[in-house]
């Protein structure tokens, strides 16, 4: 398995604050019961991707690193979908293994409305 498909290479995330802070000032958005999607064309030829998932969110490190991992892969699976965009994916409850998959289904359905911000 080559790293360069499967891993989640740093050049696809979103690292430095004010990478952040330019998503959340553009503020195209698109949110449902799991998360709160922020979008911004980012002029690359990949999507980059920002988690925030606070100790609000979960108090317990175990869920917030389910809630990244799942939201990492599904955005990995997923980032043809949105290519060309800065997206901060911001988790607004938590969610174990039973809703697992319906919190993914959630996430891409999100991703699909986001890539309006390409705009």
């Amino acid at each position: 398995m080559g790293h360069s498909q499967a891993g989640f290479a740093r050049n696809m995330r979103l690292l430095k604050a004010d990478e952040f802070s330019s998503v959340f000032s553009l503020r195209c958005s698109s949110s449902n019961d799991f998360f709160q999607v922020l979008g911004r064309p980012n002029g690359l030829d990949h999507a980059r991707l920002g988690l925030v998932v606070g100790k609000k969110t979960d108090k317990r490190a175990v869920g917030r690193n389910y809630i990244k991992r799942t939201v990492r892969e599904t955005f990995r699976l997923n980032a043809n979908k949105v290519s060309g965009i800065d997206l901060v994916v911001r988790a607004r409850r938590p969610f174990g293994r039973k809703e697992g998959a319906a919190a993914r289904e959630a996430l891409i359905s999100l991703l699909g409305k986001i890539h309006k911000c390409r705009k």
